[in-house]
């Protein structure tokens, strides 16, 4: 097979969907053949997917943010192939690797500034975003030698125990028995929260995310200073959780600094930093906090994984930062960012179903509400949740698919929002491709009675039969 193994796998195309329903997961095959996203891509370039039929696809998913490179680019695949080719001596483990450290130095280059001296200037790898926010949990309650830890109502910080323990939606929590103790939620922008929650003193970390991945909703103009003050005068750490937020999404290094006053004690990276090949993470500090965590020779392993710092990762995560340089891709998210965001809230005056358009840079999304005029409309919304609460969602993100062949996805479970993740080195002639998409689905589900509807009630119809199949238990089958 190893000769002729891309042959042989183009032969299996096809067999992806009856694999997954008999070895993986038949439960997420249903959802995707219910709503029509099963489209079997073959190939991805740039911002595009491919599939068997030659269909190109705008994707505005982007892995949920890993491929802020867009998807195969070719100067991250040369210096991995290059890489693969040097025989190179991985994961010694007894041994410092000389691309951890490079990576190591570029990405504390773009954080000095943080904290003054010494500034964010050590760095952990880790093999996720999820583990990221572990490490930074870990972290902290060594530097602190305190238990608790705060994060935001609606926040999204990843699925392990110790991070989803951190969730903000309780659909993820639930069913899955106790998390981690000494967790709370405060409310999102909301300083008298935050300040009753460190009111103890007893509070090792705020985790927060400048830019809500479940939401889009960004923090006020002034917020993280504040809170930053608040966590200092109790003798908390200030985590920014940048793993979908962060390395340009929002047109800056790190959303955090879009706010120069605001200088966080850990940032939590991943995602775009493995340029859509290879798993990588990071967690970005300071000198004082690593060195609590290793303070001996005993101790210079307390922390540690098996692969964060394999040499296919560091190359990976290298070669994308330097491109993000030499394309200059963080200045193109602040501009594309910034037309795409006014150009979407302007169509969305026009749409009674359109509550905000919010976000910042290439991370932006709709959220979307009950008519507040219409009777008409009101009847229609009320009707389709009575079937299933957010399949209207469904109402924008499948015609796109469908009609103008953009992937798109629901921002959260039990949410009206949808949101964009577009690679960062998107084309302004693709956000109007996209937005001219969007302009025609928002007019269409303005027209009630209307084939949006028909289509949605069907399909809502449709997922409620499924989840009644799927409760049944083997023996009353």
């Amino acid at each position: 097979m190893n000769s002729d193994f891309l042959e042989w796998l183009d032969r299996q195309q096809g067999r992806q969907y009856d694999l997954h329903a008999r070895h993986v997961n038949p439960v997420f095959v249903k959802m995707l053949r219910t709503i029509g996203f099963d489209k079997g891509y073959v190939r991805g370039e740039g911002p595009y997917l491919y599939d068997q039929a030659g269909n190109r696809y705008l994707d505005f998913l982007t892995g949920w943010g890993v491929f802020a490179l867009g998807r195969n680019h070719p100067k991250v695949r040369a210096i991995l192939e290059q890489v693969l080719s040097r025989e190179m001596p991985n994961l010694v483990r007894m041994e410092c690797s000389l691309l951890a450290g490079l990576v190591a130095e570029k990405l504390t280059s773009y954080t000095a500034s943080a904290r003054g001296a010494g500034g964010l200037s050590r760095v952990f790898f880790t093999n996720s975003g999820t583990e990221s926010v572990e490490t930074a949990i870990k972290f902290a309650r060594c530097a602190t030698e305190k238990p608790r830890i705060l994060y935001c109502e609606n926040a999204f910080h990843g699925l392990t125990m110790g991070s989803l323990s951190l969730n903000g939606a309780e659909f993820f929590r639930e069913r899955f028995g106790d998390l981690m103790p000494g967790t709370e939620p405060v409310k999102f922008n909301d300083l008298c929260s935050l300040e009753k929650a460190l009111h103890r003193r007893d509070v090792a970390a705020f985790v927060i995310e400048a830019v809500q991945g479940k939401s889009c909703k960004v923090v006020a103009d002034g917020y993280l200073a504040e809170a930053q003050r608040l966590c200092r005068k109790a003798g908390a750490l200030l985590v920014m959780d940048e793993v979908q937020c962060g390395l340009g999404r929002t047109g800056k290094w790190f959303a955090y600094q879009h706010w120069p006053e605001a200088a966080p004690d850990i940032v939590c990276v991943a995602k775009a930093l493995s340029g859509g090949y290879v798993p990588v993470g990071a967690v970005i500090t300071t000198p004082k906090i690593m060195d609590a965590v290793f303070d001996s020779m005993e101790r210079c392993v307390v922390h540690s994984n098996t692969f964060g710092q394999n040499d296919l990762a560091m190359a990976a995560a290298l070669a994308t930062l330097h491109v993000m340089e030499e394309e200059r891709i963080v200045e193109n998210a602040a501009v594309l960012g910034e037309y795409a965001i006014a150009s979407l809230a302007e169509l969305g005056r026009s749409c009674p179903f359109v509550d905000e358009v919010r976000g910042k840079g290439l991370m932006f999304g709709i959220d979307f509400k009950r008519p507040e005029h219409s009777l008409k409309l009101k009847a229609a919304w009320d009707t389709l949740h009575t079937l299933n609460f957010g399949v209207f969602s469904q109402m924008i993100t499948v015609p796109l698919l469908q009609e103008h062949r953009i992937l798109t996805q629901v921002a959260g479970y039990h949410t009206e929002v949808i949101k964009m993740l577009p690679p960062l080195n998107v084309t302004r002639a693709d956000i109007d491709r996209f937005l001219e998409a969007m302009r025609s689905v928002l007019e269409e589900i303005q027209r009630v009675p209307g084939a949006a509807w028909s289509t949605m009630a069907a399909m809502a119809r449709g997922v409620v039969r499924a989840q009644m199949e799927s409760s049944v238990t083997p023996a009353a089958r």
